[in-house]
């Protein structure tokens, strides 16, 4: 049986590549002397695989990675122990044995926050809310097994529910997505709403992973 650990990536953190933070947390293994189980054949490296790769400069306080721990270690120890040999921005909450198969995992609750720090134009909250009401919305996603070097997706089927907040000079946007096979990308509803009102783009966008969930929208562990 597999073991996961459910940390969070923020701050400074959340600039470093989905590869350097595979290096990091096997650094950080041996640093907190955690041993895992490692892959077999010649060149045998340790065995650890995070669930959904994160998009560099998203933030994120869910993030789930699969190891193995061998005996020795308590599971209660892993969390201190590792957030101690970790950079600033990475905080490992919790240590698991895995019930679930990661197919289960079937959304992403994101937060998009939209910054207007001049002000917020009125019309962009009815502008979102138009985009997102309509029965579909083709977007082109790159795809390096395509001929053409992109596909195209239909984003409205991909988004399971939303909420639209506004402030003065903000745009908040959460949202519940699909997770994978296919899994949807913020950037693209951000993307369709730069292309169809370019005059309400904004200054700065961030985005914010808050939950996994499964097909029922309930927490996945």
């Amino acid at each position: 049986m597999a073991d996961r650990l459910l940390f969070s990536k923020t701050g400074r953190a959340k600039y470093i590549s989905h590869l350097d933070l595979m290096r990091t947390f096997q650094r950080a293994f041996a640093r907190a002397k955690i041993p895992i189980k490692h892959t077999e054949g010649f060149n045998p490296h340790p065995f650890v695989s995070i669930a959904l790769p994160l998009s560099v400069g998203y933030s994120s306080q869910c993030e789930i990675l699969e190891f193995g721990l061998m005996e020795g270690t308590g599971r209660e120890e892993v969390p201190g122990r590792l957030t101690a040999a970790m950079p600033e921005g990475i905080v490992v909450h919790q240590c698991y044995p895995a019930q679930r198969k990661l197919k289960e995992l079937a959304y992403v609750n994101y937060i998009m926050n939209l910054e207007y720090p001049a002000g917020r134009p009125q019309e962009t909250e009815s502008a979102m809310r138009e985009l997102l009401g309509r029965d579909s919305l083709i977007m082109q996603k790159k795809s390096n097994k395509a001929k053409k070097g992109y596909t195209e997706v239909d984003l409205i089927p991909l988004i399971r529910g939303w909420n639209l907040e506004c402030q003065s000079d903000t745009m908040t946007l959460d949202a519940v997505l699909s997770a994978q096979n296919p899994g949807l990308n913020p950037e693209l509803i951000h993307s369709a709403f730069c292309q169809e009102y370019p005059q309400f783009r904004p200054d700065m966008v961030t985005f914010h992973r808050r939950e996994v969930l499964d097909k029922d929208g309930t927490p996945f562990r």
